[in-house]
């Protein structure tokens, strides 16, 4: 590829061992570096970006290997398994490559992860990918997985500026000026540009002003004013890249942890902002959003006073963002 990658790697054994009280089908690795069980594993990570983190099971008999979100799993406890089916090793032999949703075996609750899964021969282009996919939401994970692996063309020409200045939809300059205001950017360039995208497009709805970004850790993304409204706070989310039975785009309505105080903390209050706007980009590659106030999403089965995660964007939102804030009255 012309470039020289330094690596950190996680590495551990992924096999298909039966196991007892196991399906058949599943495929694994274990996290387990040492004998303490209680352990928790901290990643690390070049700020400077000269080295790429990876979080790998490595299977040596199949010459395949499978890789996690190092981001998401930065802390993990020791001794727990990642599990994946037959399916998806089929697809990879086959294929070269696959990236899918991992089917929790402990809880649907828990945050939605994107596994990927490449030959030995594409072991430089997921490098590539994991540089590039850093800090990503998991939809925008497995978009950027199924754009760049397997294609060495495309694997080339995302790293070129007018590459990635034509995805965004806006020039160079711009694209370098956001990089250099926002202090988080770096981490998640595609959750900030849909930020972005959202400003624009808000401000150019009849009624909204005051409208603007908020660049605070822990806060909503944007205010506005709706005519005579106070201040509305919205949140954006990224859609996940695969979608619900008939086409249905689905969002992952959650913080990646809890406190371990309060584990109800993970989910959202219906008071902590008025509007969620779901980014569709990782469905469509559009830059496009549905709306709906936080009030009328459904409650958390198990914490009270909590929105629950799993959410589908369907008929329930509107496509008109003004339509939202009307509701809120």
């Amino acid at each position: 590829m012309g470039e020289r990658q330094g690596v950190l790697a996680y590495a551990f054994l992924a096999n298909s061992q039966i196991t007892r009280n196991r399906p058949e089908d599943e495929h694994r690795f274990q996290i387990k570096y040492g004998s303490d069980p209680h352990a928790t594993l901290p990643l690390e990570r070049d700020s400077a970006q000269l080295l790429t983190t990876i979080f790998v099971g490595i299977d040596p008999v199949r010459k395949m290997m499978v890789g996690a979100d190092p981001v998401l799993h930065d802390g993990t406890k020791m001794f727990i398994s990642l599990e994946f089916k037959r399916s998806h090793v089929k697809k990879v032999l086959e294929v070269g490559w696959h990236a899918w949703e991992r089917e929790s075996s402990k809880s649907k609750s828990e945050p939605v992860e994107v596994l990927v899964g490449v030959q030995q021969k594409h072991v430089l282009e997921f490098i590539t990918f994991e540089r590039h996919a850093l800090g990503l939401d998991a939809g925008h994970r497995q978009l950027i997985a199924e754009q760049l692996l397997g294609n060495p063309r495309l694997n080339a020409a995302v790293t070129a500026p007018h590459a990635l200045t034509a995805e965004l939809k806006m020039p160079a300059d711009e694209v370098l000026n956001l990089i250099q205001r926002a202090s988080r950017l770096k981490m998640a360039v595609r959750g900030w540009v849909a930020e972005h995208h959202l400003e624009q497009y808000l401000q150019t709805i009849p009624g909204v002003k005051d409208c603007r970004r908020l660049d605070q850790e822990g806060r909503p993304d944007i205010e506005l004013r709706f005519k005579r409204s106070g201040p509305l706070l919205i949140e954006c989310k990224n859609v996940l890249r695969v979608t619900a039975k008939g086409g249905i785009p689905r969002v992952d309505f959650q913080r990646t942890r809890a406190s371990k105080a309060d584990p109800c903390s993970r989910y959202y209050k219906p008071g902590d902002f008025h509007v969620l706007a779901a980014c569709l980009h990782a469905v469509t590659e559009n830059w496009e959003y549905r709306f709906i106030p936080t009030i009328q999403l459904p409650a958390h089965l198990k914490c009270t006073g909590r929105i629950q995660s799993n959410l589908r964007v369907d008929a329930g939102w509107y496509r008109n963002p003004a339509d939202a804030f009307i509701a809120l009255a």
